[in-house]
This record gives structure tokens, C-alpha cells and sequence, in this order.
């Protein structure tokens, strides 16, 4: 199992990459696993301003529905377009291009509280 230890990580089995005041958002290489095969990506909140923990969008696969939460409050600026007709790069490639959102975060204090890569192993059994 691929857990990079240069990633942040959420007990929601999302992982960030921070950059500047940017942070990459996608699913764990763990979630996509217990998922299976994605057929959907959905993020409806492009350009809007939610807070930590608010649902920004949803993953579907072939057995189930799951809700993705924002790690970190701010506004989404990115989605990751290519998803909408090539949901399986999250099951092929979930740290690269597999991404799904970009936020422009509004608190640096709440990159503190994630997950390193050490404390998700221990949260999956890993």
C-alpha cells in the first residue's frame, strides 16, 4: 500500500499536498482500494468558500456512494477536470493524476491538525 510521506492525511482517508497556501486534495491509495472500481467524481463546489469537515463532493463506485469532506476551510479553486471522463485515474493513480480538488486555504493553523503519514498507517493498521 502506497502511503507518500510527503502528504498530509485525514481519518476520512483523504490525503493533501500542501503547497504555499494551496493545498491538492484527493482519496488514499487505502480509500480507492476499499471502494473499488470508480465509476464518478462529483464536485459541484468549484469556486465556493466551505469550512473544514462541509461535504465539497462525492465518489461513486461500482458498490457504493461516498461523500468527500474538506480537510482544510477555504475556497476550492480547482477540480481536477479529467476525472469526468477518466474516474479510474483515482483507482490507477491516486497521489498523481488521480487529484481531485485544489483549496486556497484560509487557516494554516488547521494544516497542524492532519494526519502524517506515520499516524495514518497506525490509523489503517498499516
Amino acid at each position: 500500500m502506497n502511503i507518500p510521506s510527503d502528504l498530509k492525511y485525514t481519518k476520512d482517508h483523504e490525503w493533501i499536498k500542501i503547497e504555499d497556501d494551496t493545498a491538492t486534495v484527493g482519496i488514499t491509495d487505502f480509500a480507492q482500494g476499499e471502494l473499488g472500481d470508480i465509476v464518478y467524481v462529483e464536485v459541484e463546489t468549484l469556486d465556493e468558500t466551505l469550512a473544514i469537515e462541509e461535504i465539497f463532493g462525492t465518489v461513486e463506485a461500482v458498490k457504493t456512494v461516498s461523500d468527500l469532506f474538506l480537510p482544510l476551510s477555504g475556497e476550492i479553486v480547482a477540480f481536477n477536470d479529467s476525472l469526468e471522463d477518466e474516474p479510474e485515474k483515482v483507482n490507477s493513480d491516486p497521489y498523481g493524476d488521480g487529484w481531485m480538488i485544489k483549496i486556497k486555504f484560509s487557516d494554516a493553523s488547521e494544516v497542524d491538525n492532519l494526519l502524517s503519514a506515520d499516524d495514518y498507517k497506525a490509523l489503517i493498521g498499516a
